[in-house]
């Protein structure tokens, strides 16, 4: 039997947004395998190659699409007001739309770092049957209470004043209501939750996750801070495929 094809390699290209914004994208991997396609998202103030390692995993036997959220990487940077989740939802249903091959149909593994979970989240949330699974890293589905949704706001807003990073990006980060979390029991499908031991500030909401989704495992790496993604990337891409390979037997 001849295998599918595999590039273990990247291929990178751009992709267009609704409102014109060009999204900086990598792929890898089987392009005719039977698994949904996985696209991962990064945190804020992160680019896409903190996943080649465990794309360079992954890839081979999962197609695997990373991207770089407006205002990142190389991704454009529209001027400010154009950093909303609405705008950020978009890019991803773009990004998902390509790793399909360009098919408006179809569902997709969402795999979210941080601000990339939050995001997933808000997909899954937004278009259920877009989405066959979610991998969440080390990520939050926001806060309900006004005054820890300014809390975080006004820290993220400190971190932007010492990164240079273009004027308005810290907006995409920024939490103005409880969307997520109002609707977490409506996801219905199959998650995987990743957390590094030291990532204590995470730890409430794989709590959460744990009573209102679907988790099919919760996985604490020994060891590890906020980027256990990049940080142990073998452990993380490991339990991945244990969890797709659960999830769609046979793939």
């Amino acid at each position: 039997m001849t295998p599918p094809p595999t590039d273990m390699t990247p291929t990178d290209g751009t992709l267009t947004a609704p409102d014109g914004v060009a999204l900086a994208t990598s792929s890898a991997g089987p392009t005719d395998g039977d698994a949904p396609p996985i696209v991962a998202t990064t945190g804020w103030a992160n680019d896409r190659s903190v996943w080649a390692p465990m794309v360079d995993d992954l890839s081979a036997d999962h197609r695997i699409a990373t991207w770089d959220l407006r205002g990142h990487g190389a991704s454009d940077a529209p001027p400010p007001g154009n950093y909303t989740r609405d705008h950020a939802l978009g890019d991803l249903a773009t990004v998902c739309d390509h790793a399909r091959g360009g098919a408006p149909e179809g569902p997709v593994v969402l795999m979210g770092h941080s601000f990339g979970g939050f995001l997933s989240l808000a997909h899954a949330v937004q278009r259920p049957d877009d989405v066959a699974a979610l991998v969440l890293v080390a990520a939050g589905p926001g806060f309900r209470k006004a005054e820890a949704r300014e809390q975080w706001n006004e820290s993220v807003r400190a971190a932007a004043q010492k990164m240079d990073q273009p004027p308005g990006v810290e907006e995409i980060s920024m939490h103005h209501d409880s969307f997520v979390l109002d609707h977490l029991a409506d996801i219905r499908c199959p998650v995987l939750v990743l957390l590094g031991e030291r990532d204590k500030r995470f730890a409430a909401s794989a709590s959460l996750f744990q009573r209102d989704l679907d988790v099919r495992a919760s996985v604490v790496v020994p060891d590890q801070g906020h980027m256990v993604h990049l940080k142990a990337a073998e452990a993380c891409a490991a339990e991945v495929r244990r969890f797709l390979a659960g999830v769609f037997p046979g793939t």
